[in-house]
């Protein structure tokens, strides 16, 4: 508003000075025409032109200025109304100034009022991950409570089963506890009938008393006779047992061949290899096994062994036999030649241990025979306990 009213004035000031200069141009001019008046031949004529183009120019000054005054007035006018309205809006200004302080004041408030929501969401979100927690440990205590639930609804259900069975049971006593009673009281009648008799038995009994008295003494007597003979009779059977157990370990002793029926020549071998003689003659006390082919001592003693092996001769393959015991050899049998049969044996007494173990091993690069006939064999027996 104040913008038009400023170039207003200075577009007067402007017209204001334009006419100081038109004046002074024309007080000049008319100076300098009277100066240079006798010169000019036609001065009288120029004056009257210019006074008619001054009063021209006055008028339209006058006309000029009239206007000028004209929106002056309406320049104060709403300039007047343009300070009112700016009063009007510096008061809103105020208002909204002082509004703006208050929504500071809140802003602070709410700031503070988040800060404090937003600890008390730290701690709810702190008590959410422990209350989570517990819901995880609950969780799985349901679960192992539903297992044993479950498990116990087994239980009632067998239990169940077994409340029927033992009421079926409980109804049979029952009747069977009907026939008890009514045998009872047939037994009773058949107690008093003894219980006259027994009267009649008891002064029976006391002449018996006397009797047994004496009977007694003798029966003490007897009694500490046949304690005497009970004594000697488990020594006695003790003895029994000892020589009977020491009989049966005595009786170990056994014989096998080589295969059971069809022929067959066995080897050779790059190493030496254990032979199992499967078809078993006599296995007295089974300490041979005819599946690996070991023998087993049961007790301590001196065991004899004999082995005979039968062949055919070769000019590359000897025929031979270890006897081994826990892995170590201990007589060998060996025979070789180019043609013909050959039977190597050999034999040897052992004292073994309880749990020796005694074998035969084929030899490496050799050949053993056996047939139907059953050329190869092992055999052993206890001779005596140590």
């Amino acid at each position: 508003m104040f913008l038009p009213l400023l170039l207003l004035i200075c577009s007067l000031s402007s017209a204001q000075i334009q006419a100081f200069e038109s004046d002074n141009e024309l007080g000049v001019n008319l100076r300098q025409t009277e100066v240079t008046g006798g010169e000019a031949g036609n001065v009288s004529e120029q004056q009257p032109t210019c006074t008619q183009d001054l009063h021209a120019v006055l008028r339209e000054m006058s006309g000029v200025l009239a206007g000028l005054k004209v929106e002056m007035r309406y320049l104060q006018r709403d300039n007047t109304e343009q300070a009112k309205k700016s009063r009007e809006l510096e008061q809103q200004y105020q208002a909204q100034s002082a509004k703006v302080n208050q929504l500071e004041s809140q802003k602070t408030e709410l700031k503070q009022q988040y800060q404090e929501q937003a600890a008390k969401l730290a701690e709810q979100a702190a008590e959410l991950l422990t209350i989570k927690a517990r819901a995880n440990t609950t969780e799985n205590h349901v679960n192992t409570l539903t297992r044993e639930g479950e498990e116990q609804a087994a239980r009632l259900r067998e239990l169940e089963s077994q409340k029927t069975e033992l009421k079926q049971q409980y109804q049979e006593q029952a009747a069977e506890l009907l026939t008890i009673k009514a045998r009872a009281n047939t037994t009773e009648n058949h107690v008093n009938t003894l219980t006259r008799e027994g009267e009649e038995q008891a002064a029976r009994l006391r002449e018996l008393e006397s009797q047994k008295t004496e009977l007694k003494q003798q029966y003490q007597e007897q009694a500490a006779e046949l304690l005497t003979i009970k004594v000697r009779a488990n020594t006695t059977e003790n003895h029994v047992n000892t020589l009977t157990r020491e009989g049966e370990v005595k009786r170990v002793a056994f014989s096998a061949s080589l295969i059971t029926s069809v022929e067959e020549t066995i080897g050779p071998f790059n190493a030496h290899t254990n032979l199992i003689f499967r078809n078993v003659v006599s296995n007295v006390g089974n300490a041979y096994n005819p599946n690996t082919g070991f023998f087993t001592a049961p007790v301590r003693a001196a065991y004899h062994f004999e082995f005979y092996l039968h062949g055919h001769g070769h000019s590359s393959y000897a025929t031979a036999a270890a006897l081994v015991k826990n892995g170590d050899h201990v007589v060998l049998a060996y025979e070789h030649q180019t043609s013909g049969s050959v039977n190597p044996a050999n034999g040897v007494t052992l004292l073994l241990e309880v749990g020796d173990v005694v074998f035969l091993r084929q030899w490496a690069n050799t050949r053993i025979y056996d047939s139907h006939n059953h050329h190869t064999t092992f055999s052993g027996q206890l001779l005596f306990t140590l």
